[in-house]
């Protein structure tokens, strides 16, 4: 499925109907999964009729159902095609954030 044919909505749709089949193939009721996850009975309600929900939210719902590993996968890095390129990520410097540099006076 190429995800760039659908809008965002149709996305956020599927992901709720997943969710809701999961969720019934577990043998849950709404309320049971929403004590689960730690979110209201209401937000899970809203998700499955609309597919509109907070990331946090959805991340706790996914963890339950046992599904959060998918979450990450679109965010992982790509496969490494050589050693040399795994040996070259390895190398390269991270980014600091946070740092102050002392300013000088003039």
């Amino acid at each position: 499925m190429a995800l760039s044919l659908y809008t965002p909505s149709e996305v956020a749709r599927t992901l709720a109907d997943r969710a809701r089949a999961r969720r019934l193939d577990r043998g849950w009721t709404q309320q049971e999964c929403a004590e689960r996850a730690g979110i209201a009975l209401s937000t899970l309600k809203v998700f499955e009729h609309s597919g509109k929900i907070s990331l946090d939210r959805l991340l706790r719902l996914a963890l339950v159902l046992g599904d959060l590993e998918s979450f990450l996968l679109p965010l992982a890095a790509p496969a490494a095609r050589s050693l040399d390129e795994i040996a070259a990520r390895v190398a390269e410097p991270r980014r600091k954030y946070g740092v102050r540099r002392s300013r000088t006076k003039d």
